[in-house]
């Protein structure tokens, strides 16, 4: 079960905005667009929908750009997946089989672990996990 790229750039976008809210700033949609590969006129319709969602919150001015809403603790990957990802409910037909309904069990069953794995990750234990892979790749020259 992969994120939409809609989804993927939002996410990656907020773990840029969580690095930046360590140190008390902001990043603007290009900042992050470049350090991520990320097209700067698709990321400003991310933002849009994370702004929509209350997630983040723009700054005007000199110093302005995008900060996280509230602390990364506080917003998990199932309200990031909530605003920006399209629903994934399909209408499925009732099952004419056994195995179609078994099948379908199943597929209800992941959705199920998917979800609850989405509302107990929060932003802020990506970046911890972001940091600490930065850390171990950290290479040392003397």
């Amino acid at each position: 079960m992969a994120f939409a790229t809609k989804t993927s750039h939002g996410l990656l976008a907020l773990l840029e905005l969580a690095g930046a809210a360590a140190g008390g700033g902001r990043l603007a949609t290009g900042e992050i667009a470049r350090r991520q590969g990320i097209p700067e006129r698709y990321l400003e319709q991310v933002m849009a929908g994370l702004r929509r969602g209350e997630l983040v919150r723009s700054v005007r001015g000199p110093q302005g750009g995008y900060e996280l809403a509230r602390p990364a603790e506080r917003i998990t990957v199932a309200q990031v997946v909530q605003c920006l990802q399209e629903t994934r409910d399909s209408p499925t037909p009732e099952p004419a089989t056994p195995e179609q309904e078994v099948i379908g069990q199943l597929a209800a069953e992941l959705e199920m672990q998917w979800l609850s794995q989405l509302e107990s990750t929060s932003l802020a234990a990506l970046s911890t996990q972001r940091n600490a892979l930065v850390q171990s790749q950290a290479m040392y020259f003397i």
